[in-house]
């Protein structure tokens, strides 16, 4: 199994990405998929899921700024992030929720200015 974080980059707040998870070995339509953030030293904590009934759920920080969905026909989960803040900064990942261990990629570096 592969998950392909990508889509990070630096922006100041205020502005907006797009990160895509390209899927490969599984389908992401069957399972529950969420984004994660890490911030360096801490733990990954989720901040978006989306159930394979296609239900959506955030953390209280991005709820009303970040938007999770899926496209079948890619086997890609994206997020969209809008209003970004300094405290988004971090590397996103993607994986199923429960998370697998052996599934985390290299995730992508989101870098938000004040």
């Amino acid at each position: 199994v592969q998950l392909q974080a990508s889509g990070g980059g630096s922006v100041q707040a205020g502005g907006s990405l797009r990160l895509s998870c390209a899927a490969s070995g599984i389908i992401v339509r069957r399972d529950n998929m969420a984004w994660y953030r890490q911030v360096s030293g801490k733990q990954r904590d989720m901040v978006a899921l989306i159930t394979s009934s296609g239900s959506t759920n955030y953390a209280d920080s991005v709820k009303g700024r970040f938007t999770i969905s899926r496209d079948n026909a890619k086997n890609t989960v994206w997020l969209q992030m809008n209003n970004l803040k300094p405290e988004d900064t971090g590397v996103y990942y993607c994986n199923t929720i429960p998370s697998r261990r052996n599934w985390w990629g290299q995730g992508t570096q989101v870098t938000v200015s004040s």
